[in-house]
């Protein structure tokens, strides 16, 4: 059961988990002024939804994601600027038990955003491994909504039986559930179809928000195993993954081809049409401008039948994120 919010979710909205990651992402901070580029073009467009986590950034750099959000925001003049939407999701971290301790981290977040949080979100469930731990810092979650700190409340890596208990739960105190986000992809596709997750969150009223929607790159179609490879750890990856995904990065691009568009807008506007809110990184105006133009137009039902049946077929996907819950 959800309840009304004062939230205007866009079709689209902009992952920043490279904006401070240098493991992964080889964040710098001389990107800073690229990426206000990138915040500024994305709210002039109408994607305004824009996803962080108090987790995010490199050893030093943790929480820089949310600091920049917090500058860009102060700093963004446009005629969509009140309709930006700054989610973030509170790490259960393992000295993080108690109710008030989520409170705190939401606190902390708001201080580095430099306003109210307006989407605040659990970045994963510890049912696999601390369940005891979970339901005393969903309370937190549901304490801040109550306390109008926050102006709604999502889950992240939830699947379809644990995202009804929580549910139920938050049900009894009148707390809505806005927003799930699960990893969703062409290249991962079972935290939705395989556990009919779109049809319980239709239900419930929950939007789902796929994130990774590009699969760290891999269905963008600028990598090849013959030598052009991302830097750092998706190197190794990529050069297991991209043998095993050739047809699809193939009809990505014949398709792509067909409709005068980028393989990034394709694989985003299928996102779109499977009825979630893809949120795809961009660390430049280059990459912002590819996803923005996966906006404005739909793949025809054949396309999506193609795109479906190759990904089927594929021996190898994604890695799953071991923290996402049945």
């Amino acid at each position: 059961m959800t309840g009304q919010s004062t939230i205007l979710l866009p079709r689209m909205g902009c992952g920043t988990w490279a904006w401070g990651n240098r493991l992964l992402w080889q964040y710098d901070r001389s990107m800073d002024e690229q990426l206000q580029q990138v915040f500024n073009l994305c709210v002039d467009k109408g994607v305004t939804l824009f996803d962080t986590g108090d987790s995010y950034g490199t050893g030093k750099l943790n929480g820089q994601s949310e600091i920049l959000l917090g500058q860009f925001a102060q700093a963004c003049v446009s005629p969509n600027q009140n309709n930006i939407c700054l989610a973030t999701k509170l790490a259960p971290y393992p000295w993080r038990l108690s109710r008030k301790s989520m409170v705190k981290a939401a606190e902390a977040s708001a201080t580095r955003l430099q306003r109210p949080i307006d989407l605040v979100q659990m970045h994963w469930s510890t049912a696999n491994y601390f369940p005891w731990q979970e339901f005393p810092l969903l309370d937190g979650l549901a304490d801040l909504y109550e306390q109008g700190k926050v102006k709604a409340v999502g889950l992240s890596n939830y699947g379809p039986k644990r995202l009804q208990k929580i549910c139920d739960r938050f049900t009894q105190r009148g707390v809505p559930i806005l927003t799930l986000q699960v990893q969703y992809s062409l290249l991962s596709t079972d935290p939705v179809a395989k556990l009919d997750l779109k049809q319980l969150c239709d239900e419930l009223g929950i939007q789902l928000i796929a994130y990774s929607p590009l699969a760290l790159g891999l269905l963008t179609g600028k990598y090849s195993e013959s030598g052009n490879l991302p830097p750092g750890l998706r190197r190794r990856l990529f050069r297991q993954l991209l043998p095993q995904v050739r047809p699809l990065l193939e009809t990505l691009r014949q398709i792509a081809e067909g409709r005068e568009k980028t393989p990034s807008q394709i694989a985003l506007n299928w996102c779109m049409m499977k009825g979630t809110i893809p949120i795809p990184g961009a660390k430049n105006i280059t990459q912002a401008e590819d996803n923005i133009g996966a906006l404005g137009w739909s793949l025809s039902s054949a396309e999506i039948d193609e795109l479906d049946r190759v990904a089927a077929g594929l021996k190898k996907g994604m890695v799953k994120n071991i923290f996402q819950t049945g």
